[in-house]
């Protein structure tokens, strides 16, 4: 039995703390409001921007894991949410002489700027294109220097029950393809974020960093369509113009992750849709 403080303790984190409590893990969920936390996860009303919120946390951590979201897209909340969160968080454990086993941090494909449909893992080179990506790297940088044992895992986009907005896309004939390509795209549903991080803290002794992404680096544009399909909506249309779309375009590689014995539920973005869609039937 471990004892886990989940910091963010939303759409993943909360995944997460229920299938630890299931394991009959103690498990402990802070956020800034606790308003639903899943059956069993203990709450902590905190602020990971407010050191003095952070004087009291749970003594005697086994695990501690870093899953705050930045609520927002701008550089002062991804300063906010990652380089002062985990900041505080790593001083106010310093402050209260505690040493879990691990730290693992929530992270991002995005820390990567290969954009030229380049095959990336977690020895490729970290240069991102913009301020998210930029963020997310210090806060690796402050959690390497800290001298804690941590574990950084690299998530693609996220998607999952709740998060459906690709799908409403296409159904209401709002999606758009851009003439050209392809366009790589890395993603995983929620329940294998969850998953992967409940393998990984089984480890004796887990890499530093993983990539957390499906086994199949997709095009979007093929995503679009065999969601179309899947649904029986029109084709999305094809704009010569690339109408919003990500300027990323890499394909990153889950070799260390699987190799480490952990199993996808959901090993591509087909089934991870299709049970999706069932739901929503």
């Amino acid at each position: 039995m471990a004892k886990v403080l989940i910091a963010g303790c939303g759409y993943v984190g909360s995944a997460l703390g229920a299938a630890l409590v299931a394991d009959g893990d103690v498990v402990f969920g802070l956020r800034r409001r606790v308003v639903s936390l899943p059956a069993g996860v203990q709450p902590i009303e905190a602020d990971l921007a407010v050191a003095k919120t952070l004087r009291d946390l749970p003594p005697r951590l086994d695990f501690v894991v870093y899953a705050a979201s930045p609520g927002g897209s701008d550089d002062a909340l991804y300063r906010t949410a990652y380089v002062e969160g985990v900041g505080r968080l790593l001083d106010a454990l310093a402050a209260q002489g505690q040493n879990p086993k691990r730290i693992f941090l929530l992270s991002s494909t995005s820390v990567y700027g290969q954009d030229r449909g380049d095959w990336v893992d977690e020895t490729s080179p970290t240069q991102p294109l913009d301020f998210r990506g930029k963020r997310i790297l210090e806060a690796e940088g402050l959690l390497g220097a800290s001298g804690q044992a941590t574990t950084i895992v690299r998530l693609g986009g996220i998607y999952g029950p709740q998060r459906i907005s690709m799908i409403e896309r296409v159904r209401s004939g709002r999606a758009i393809v851009a003439r050209g390509g392809p366009r790589y795209t890395n993603r995983i549903h929620r329940d294998d974020c969850a998953g992967a991080l409940r393998h990984l803290m089984r480890l004796p002794a887990p890499e530093g960093v993983y990539l957390g992404v499906d086994c199949e680096p997709a095009d979007d544009a093929a995503v679009l369509r065999w969601l179309a399909g899947a649904i029986g909506a029109p084709e999305p249309r094809v704009d010569a113009a690339s109408g919003g779309r990500t300027r990323a375009n890499k394909r990153c590689r889950n070799d260390r992750l699987l190799a480490s014995g952990y199993s996808f539920r959901y090993p591509t973005f087909r089934e991870g849709y299709s049970a999706l869609l069932t739901k929503l039937r």
